[in-house]
This record gives C-alpha cells, sequence and structure tokens, in this order.
C-alpha cells in the first residue's frame, strides 16, 4: 500500500509540475472547493474560527463564503507549491514579487516567524531574493511512510535545508552557526501544553515561542515575513520592520517578543482573512494546570 500511495503522489506531482504554474493554480483552486464539501471534518474547524473571530462583524453567509474561498486559496497553495519548488527563480519571477529584502543586507543570521499565509512554501526562496544567504526550515515528518517519502523527494529539490523537529536538532544546531542563514519557522499552529498562553486575533491560544528562543540564542535578526495572494497563481512575499529581541542592550521578554510576532500575523489576518489557514486547530483549550516558566534562552537548542 505504501510503494502504491507513493506512485500515484509521484505521478500527480509529475502532472502537476508538466503543467504550466496558472494551470497547476487553476486545477488546485478546483480541488479546494470540492475539499470544502467533502472534507466536513476540516470544513467545521474552519467555520468555528472564523465565526469565533468574525461572528460579531460577518454574517453566517458571509463566514462561508470567506471558508469556500479560504479552502480554494489552500487547494490553490498546495498544487502551486508543488509547481514552484521545481521552478528557477527566474521562471518564478513574474509570478513573485519580493517586498522588503533590502532589510536583511549584508548576509547575517535571520530567524523568520512565519505562518501558513498563501503559498508559504516561498518562504524557502528568500535566498533567491537576497543571495548570499542560505535558507533553512524546520518540518515533521509524515506518518504516512509513501508519503513522506514523496514530500522529502520534492524538498530535495530546493536548496533550502530541511531539519525534521524530532531527530535534527544537533544538524539544525551546527546551521545555526553559519554567518548567513535564514532559519524559517511556521509557528501559527497550536503550540502544545507547554507553549505560551497568548492573545491572537481576541482569543487566548497556545503558541510556539521558538523565534524569539532562536533569536536570543544565536543572535539572530527576527522578522515576520508573510506571503499574500495577488492574483491566480501570483503572490507578494512581504518582509516587514525587524521585531526587536533586544532593549536598553539586554533581552527582551520571550513572551513580550511573541506577542508582537502574533500582532503580525493578526495584521496579515485581517487584511486578507482567506489568505490564512483556517483549518488549524489553533485556539485549543488550556490544559488545567499550566506552568507558566520563561522558556531558556542559555544552553542547546531543540528543533521546534
Amino acid at each position: 500500500m505504501n510503494t502504491l500511495i507513493y506512485w500515484l503522489g509521484r505521478a500527480l506531482v509529475a502532472l502537476l509540475q508538466a503543467l504550466p504554474l496558472t494551470w497547476v493554480a487553476r486545477l488546485g483552486r478546483a480541488g479546494g472547493l470540492l475539499a470544502y464539501w467533502l472534507d466536513a471534518r476540516h470544513r467545521r474547524v474552519a467555520l468555528k474560527n472564523l465565526t469565533m473571530c468574525f461572528g460579531a462583524q460577518k454574517s453566517p453567509a458571509e463566514i462561508r463564503a470567506l471558508a469556500r474561498e479560504n479552502f480554494r486559496r489552500i487547494g490553490e497553495n498546495y498544487a502551486s507549491a508543488v509547481k514552484t519548488i521545481s521552478m528557477s527563480f527566474d521562471e518564478l519571477r513574474p509570478h513573485v514579487e519580493p517586498i522588503g529584502g533590502e532589510r536583511l543586507l549584508p548576509p547575517r543570521r535571520v530567524v523568520n516567524a512565519g505562518g501558513h499565509f498563501g503559498n508559504f512554501e516561498l518562504y524557502a526562496r528568500f535566498n533567491d531574493i537576497v543571495p548570499g544567504y542560505q535558507s533553512a526550515t524546520t518540518y515533521r515528518a509524515l506518518n504516512q511512510p509513501g508519503l513522506n517519502r514523496l514530500l522529502e523527494e520534492l524538498r530535495s529539490q530546493s536548496d533550502c535545508l530541511f531539519f525534521e523537529r524530532r531527530t535534527g536538532g544537533p544538524l539544525l544546531r551546527a546551521a545555526m552557526n553559519q554567518p548567513a542563514i535564514i532559519l524559517g519557522l511556521q509557528i501559527d499552529q497550536h503550540g502544545g501544553d507547554h507553549g505560551l498562553r497568548l492573545p491572537f486575533l481576541g482569543h487566548d491560544c497556545s503558541t510556539n515561542p521558538s523565534p524569539a528562543v532562536f533569536a536570543l540564542r544565536y543572535d539572530c535578526e527576527l522578522y515576520a515575513a508573510v506571503c499574500y495572494r495577488i492574483g491566480l497563481a501570483k503572490w507578494r512575499l512581504e518582509l516587514g520592520e525587524q521585531i526587536p529581541t533586544r532593549e536598553n542592550g539586554h533581552p527582551r521578554p520571550v513572551e513580550t517578543i511573541m506577542r508582537d510576532v502574533l500582532r503580525r500575523h493578526e495584521a496579515a489576518v485581517l487584511r486578507d482573512p482567506a489568505n490564512w489557514f483556517w483549518v488549524h486547530k489553533r485556539w485549543k483549550p488550556a490544559p488545567k494546570k499550566v506552568e507558566r516558566r520563561e522558556p531558556r534562552v542559555e544552553g542547546g537548542a531543540d528543533a521546534p
């Protein structure tokens, strides 16, 4: 069964990578709409999240329309990511508008506190936008061996370094000592029972503090880039102002830094609500007993 899943997936990847990007985007949008009607579980999650955040401003019909467009966007982004990972940056230029890359000159260590906005796989192309950098990120291996093998083969087509969260800690720590690296961390999912409980879009949720921890530990500049969809198979990759990690020569508290990160993410969601990944269970309830401790900054780093 694993072999069958792998070869079926590989055939789909080959098909998508053979088609023009705009065709791939249209197919993805159609697939996303089909998923909206067939995937009742994730549809309920998206509708619940959207109602919680926008129910006071939008009618139920508007919420449903927003959820449908969100599923179309997710389909478009996933299908497009399969295509764009195999494209050279010269081929991508008509489809990607980079904003703010000049903030990364000259090369230095950088952490990007990213999120699932637009075609978020494009974060890995910052080394194309600003030459001289090495892009890196973390991931969690899939439980299905065939799909995981396919995903690893796809990522091997990229110049980005990928570190498995549970096993790649030593390699990640070594990479963070490079003088010109951009580490992208996706932190807009539920941060687990040991995450920081912080407000996001008006509701308390668990937040992964790894961008602040890594930035402080390895003396990195911290940013929160966002990928916006600006048209069919067209995206704007925006790198905002640097988020300060020190104040008056001293490290800022991790919680304070992460509040700044979440405010950047909130602004991005409010700017284009359909552009975010609403099918996450972002607002899980807190455990009955939560020990509020400041994450350690000194010592070895664990991959988030």
